[in-house]
């Protein structure tokens, strides 16, 4: 009786774990492909899935979840995406313009989509046609410079550091090059092939005199942004910050994006693609162009900087992190 009361009992457990698995195995998997980890990209995923639970989606009921981070290695994202094919998800988020060109290159020829976020420039990057769709974090530079130029009223150069592989990040060097005489700057621009080169950089940027710094949001440069500000503090050279969590680190302000508000953005769209509602190729990609002014007092007060009048009103003060 032991004997069969154990085996019925096996049956019982091999059952219920079969049917759990069974439950899983059919709910859409989607592969979730992160170039690298700094708050941004966090906040973009914590923000993608936000969105799919806001569209009345339940993980582990209606999608499961297979996140994967390459660290900022191209080589790692790249066998990610074909890793994610190879499993046959069902869709692929992409967080940031790497990973985005990554799983598209790997999705062609299968009916898998791509849903991408936190692509500055999804036309140059070539992320704007095909099986793929998302959502952009195209930087607000005039807003940036405007703001600059009310901050520091004598400043004449800004200092900015960029990945030169990154398509998002040599957009955005190309913009604030034609607009900055608009408000009367030059800009001072170095370009670095691999994180390991930016704290360098930045002293070669504080070599030059620059009057401040201005942030992209280039995953090389948020990654280490806490060794940046070492440097500047010490130099007494303001840095501008691109989004809210910048802010939060230390930049003095930022006229940018709220990233987990993208990342929801981003979920809806895949809600609507894993309901059936739309393909990825019907939905046009969105670029967000509501931004705010974020600031932090600590950090003004450390670059003896005030906040203006015409700032004051609208901006946003950060608790410090």
């Amino acid at each position: 009786m032991k004997k069969i009361s154990a085996l019925l009992a096996c049956i019982a457990i091999t059952l219920t774990l079969f049917s759990g698995c069974s439950h899983v195995k059919n709910a859409p998997v989607i592969g979730i492909a992160q170039y690298g980890e700094h708050d941004s990209l966090d906040n973009c995923r914590k923000g993608f899935l936000q969105g799919l639970t806001d569209a009345g989606l339940k993980e582990g009921t209606d999608f499961t979840v297979d996140y994967q981070n390459a660290g900022f290695d191209d080589a790692a994202d790249a066998q990610i995406a074909q890793t994610f094919v190879s499993n046959k998800v069902d869709l692929m988020c992409a967080i940031a313009t790497p990973s985005a060109a990554a799983c598209f290159a790997a999705a062609e020829g299968t009916d898998i989509p791509v849903v991408f976020v936190a692509v500055t420039d999804p036309v140059k990057a070539k992320l704007d046609s095909g099986n793929i769709t998302g959502t952009s974090d195209k930087l607000p530079v005039d807003a940036q410079l405007e703001m600059i130029r009310l901050m520091q009223p004598d400043a004449d150069v800004i200092g900015i550091l960029y990945t030169t592989s990154e398509p998002n990040s040599v957009s955005a060097i190309a913009e604030y090059q034609e607009k900055a005489p608009e408000y009367g700057f030059t800009i001072e621009a170095i370009g670095v092939t691999a994180q390991s080169e930016v704290t360098q950089a930045t002293d070669t940027l504080i070599s030059k005199k620059v009057d401040c710094l201005s942030n992209l949001t280039d995953n090389n440069v948020v990654g280490v942004l806490a060794s940046i500000l070492e440097k500047t503090n010490e130099a007494k050279i303001p840095v501008y910050g691109s989004e809210v969590t910048q802010v939060e680190k230390g930049c003095v302000a930022a006229a940018g994006i709220d990233y987990v508000e993208l990342g929801k953005k981003t979920g809806a769209i895949a809600a609507k693609i894993l309901k059936g509602e739309a393909k990825a190729e019907e939905i046009p990609f969105e670029s967000i162009t509501d931004y705010s002014y974020y600031y932090n007092s600590s950090a003004l007060a450390a670059m003896s900087l005030t906040l203006p009048s015409s700032l004051s009103d609208k901006a946003i003060e950060t608790a410090a992190k």
